[in-house]
């Protein structure tokens, strides 16, 4: 499948760090670092209010991932990043492109 023109692939998610694996490097030397991330809201969904949950595996490169390994567990940020299978998964993963104080 290829991509159309003007095809978008961004997500902004507010969460809680709920897991922070160690920095690591890439073969090519670039720092990366996995996480999960945790969101719970209330949104309006057909003219009712729905609770939402959803925990999400993260992962950044990097600056970005330098900056995330710094964070303490818990802690809510706003994300910025785009949605990507792994080559080996089956659930997308949520690409940190960048990330503020929510």
């Amino acid at each position: 499948m290829t991509s159309a023109a003007g095809a978008v692939n961004q997500l902004l998610l507010s969460a809680c760090i709920a897991e922070l694996a160690a920095l690591r490097f890439t073969p090519a030397g670039l720092p990366a670092i996995d996480l999960r991330l945790e969101h719970e809201s209330t949104l309006d969904e057909a003219g009712q209010a729905r609770q939402v949950k959803a925990a999400l595996k993260a992962v950044a490169f990097g600056s970005v991932a330098e900056r995330l390994a710094r964070q303490t567990l818990g802690s809510g940020w706003r994300f910025q990043g785009f949605l990507a299978n792994p080559r080996n998964g089956k659930h997308p993963v949520l690409h940190i492109t960048d990330f503020q104080q929510d």
